[in-house]
C-alpha cells in the first residue's frame, strides 16, 4: 500500500507548488464533492522508486474560527488519512502566532510532522532557519518548492521514516475493488453478489465506516471484493462534510486487479467519477462498468443516460457496461461472468509466434502511413507483461507512428487476443541490428576495387 503524504499550511506557503513538484504534474484527482469550501487535491508522486501518494490540502488562515470551518475540516480530513504530514511555513515571512496555532492542532493527531521552511533561495539558511527551531519539530527542511532546492533531501527523511510495506504477491484470483460515489450502491451491490448481509447497508450517504474485504468463493473458485463507501460524519452542530475518502479508494484500486465502477443512474456522471475511472486505466486494472438503480428509469432516461457515458467515459471502451438494479438483484448476476472474463483477458498469456502472425497481417492489410516522407515499420512483437497486457512491438522509425494507428494495432490485439474488459499496452522499441554503421564485405570489397582503379 503506498504511503500518504499530507500538506499542510498557511494559504500561500507553497503548497500547490510542491505538490505539482512532486507529482511531476498539474493532472490531479480532486474531491469534488458539493458544499465543500477548499477540496483535498489528490496525486500520485515518487521518490527515488518509492511510490506514495500526496495530498494538497486548503490553506487555514488566520480567522479565529478557521480551525472550525469546512476548508480546515477538509484538511483535518487529510491529516486523518496520512501517514506523514509535511508543515509549510513562509521562510521570508517569520514563523507566525497561525503557524503555532495549526501546530498546536496538529500535534494533537499524533502522525509525524516534518518542517518545510519555504521560499528560502537566496537567504541566508542559519538566520531564517533560527526562527523555527523553536517549534520543536526538530531540523527545519529549508525547501524552495518552485525551484526545487531542498525536496529531494527532505523526501529522502521523510520516507525514510515510514516503515516499508512487505511486497505482496500477486493474487491468483479476482481481487474486485468496487468503487463510486456514496449511496451509489456499492455495499447493495456486494450484499446481492454475496446473497447476504456482510455489509451493514442504510438509506443514507456514507454509512459504510471503512474500506471492507470480503473474502468469498463462487462456483469453487476464490474471490476477494472491496468496498470503499464513503462516511458522512457530524462536527460541529449544524456542521457536516462528506467523508468520501478517495485515499482509499485510489488505495483499492492498487490493491485490486479487477475494478467494478458503479454509476447512479438517477444521477450525472461527475467529473469525480471520469477521474476515478482514468485512475484506474493509468493503473492498468482490468474493468467492469454497472450502472445501477436502471429499473427506475424511463426509456428516454436510459438513452440520456447511454449518451452521456458514451460521451464522458469513452476511454473505457474497453471494458464492459452492465445495466442494473442490486436492490432488486436485476441483471446482478451478469457481473461475475464479465469480472471473470476482464480478469482472464487481463492474465493472459500470448505466445510471441500467436502476436507475430495477428502484427503481420494488421500491418498488410493496412500499412502505417507515410509521416513525413518516412514510413514505421513494425517488424515483430512479444509479450512483456501481463495485468495488463504488454506488448513489445520491434521495428524501424516506430516513433513516427501516429496516434491513430496505435488505436488500430490496439483494437485489433484486442480483437483476435479476445482481451475485452482489460487496457492493452504498446511498448514501440526500435530494433537492434548488430550491424549498424559497419560495411558489409560486399562494399568493402567494391570499395577496395574503386581505389585500384
Amino acid at each position: 500500500m503506498k504511503p500518504v503524504i499530507a500538506l499542510v499550511g498557511q494559504p500561500n506557503v507553497g503548497k500547490s507548488t510542491l505538490f505539482n513538484r512532486l507529482t511531476r504534474s498539474r493532472d490531479a484527482l480532486v474531491d469534488d464533492q458539493p458544499g465543500i469550501t477548499r477540496d483535498r487535491i489528490y496525486g500520485n508522486g515518487s521518490y527515488q522508486r518509492k511510490a506514495f501518494i500526496v495530498i494538497d490540502t486548503g490553506g487555514l488562515d488566520d480567522d479565529d474560527d478557521a480551525l472550525y470551518s469546512e476548508m480546515s475540516a477538509q484538511t483535518w480530513e487529510a491529516v486523518a488519512e496520512s501517514d506523514a504530514v509535511i508543515f509549510l511555513v513562509d521562510g521570508r515571512s517569520g514563523q507566525s502566532s497561525q503557524d503555532s496555532n495549526i501546530l498546536s492542532h496538529l500535534r494533537t493527531l499524533g502522525k509525524p510532522v516534518y518542517l518545510a521552511v519555504n521560499k528560502t533561495e537566496g537567504l541566508d539558511f542559519d538566520l531564517v532557519l533560527t526562527d523555527f527551531y523553536g517549534m520543536g519539530l526538530g531540523t527545519p527542511h529549508p525547501i524552495s518548492s518552485a525551484h526545487g532546492q531542498g525536496v529531494n533531501s527532505l523526501m529522502s527523511v521523510v520516507l525514510r521514516d515510514i516503515p516499508e510495506e512487505a511486497q505482496e504477491k500477486e493474487e491468483d484470483h479476482p481481487v474486485i475493488a468496487v468503487i463510486g460515489r456514496p449511496n451509489a450502491g456499492k455495499s447493495t451491490l456486494i450484499n446481492a453478489l454475496l446473497g447476504e448481509n456482510r455489509v451493514v447497508v442504510f438509506d443514507r450517504p456514507g454509512t459504510t465506516r471503512d474500506s471492507i474485504r470480503v473474502p468469498f468463493q463462487r462456483e469453487d473458485r476464490e474471490y476477494v471484493l472491496i468496498d470503499t463507501a464513503g462516511v458522512r460524519r457530524r462536527g460541529k452542530v449544524d456542521e457536516k462534510i462528506e467523508k468520501f475518502s478517495v485515499i482509499k479508494t485510489l488505495q483499492a484500486i492498487d490493491e485490486s486487479n479487477v475494478v467494478v465502477m458503479m454509476l447512479d443512474a438517477q444521477r450525472e456522471i461527475s467529473d469525480q467519477d471520469a477521474t476515478l475511472a482514468a485512475y484506474a486505466l493509468d493503473q492498468g486494472r482490468a474493468m467492469v462498468v454497472v450502472v445501477n438503480k436502471w429499473d427506475k428509469l424511463s426509456p428516454e432516461q436510459r438513452q440520456r443516460i447511454v449518451d452521456e457515458v458514451d460521451r464522458k467515459l469513452r476511454f473505457l471502451q474497453f471494458a464492459e457496461f452492465i445495466y442494473i438494479s442490486a436492490l432488486h438483484g436485476t441483471a446482478v448476476g451478469d457481473i461475475f461472468p464479465a469480472v471473470d472474463r476482464a480478469y482472464e483477458a487481463a492474465m493472459k498469456e500470448l505466445p510471441t509466434s500467436f502476436l507475430n502472425r495477428i502484427l503481420e497481417k494488421a500491418v498488410n492489410e493496412n500499412p502505417p502511413p507515410y509521416v513525413r516522407g518516412q514510413r514505421s515499420k513494425p517488424k515483430f512483437a512479444h509479450q512483456a507483461g501481463r495485468n495488463p497486457p504488454l506488448i513489445v512491438i520491434h521495428g524501424n522509425n516506430l516513433k513516427r507512428m501516429p496516434g491513430s494507428y496505435l488505436r488500430y494495432l490496439t483494437n485489433t490485439f484486442r480483437k483476435v487476443c479476445k482481451l475485452q474488459g482489460t487496457p492493452i499496452r504498446l511498448q514501440m522499441r526500435a530494433s537492434n541490428n548488430p550491424f549498424e554503421g559497419q560495411r558489409s564485405p560486399r562494399s568493402k570489397k567494391n570499395r577496395n576495387r574503386r581505389g585500384k582503379k
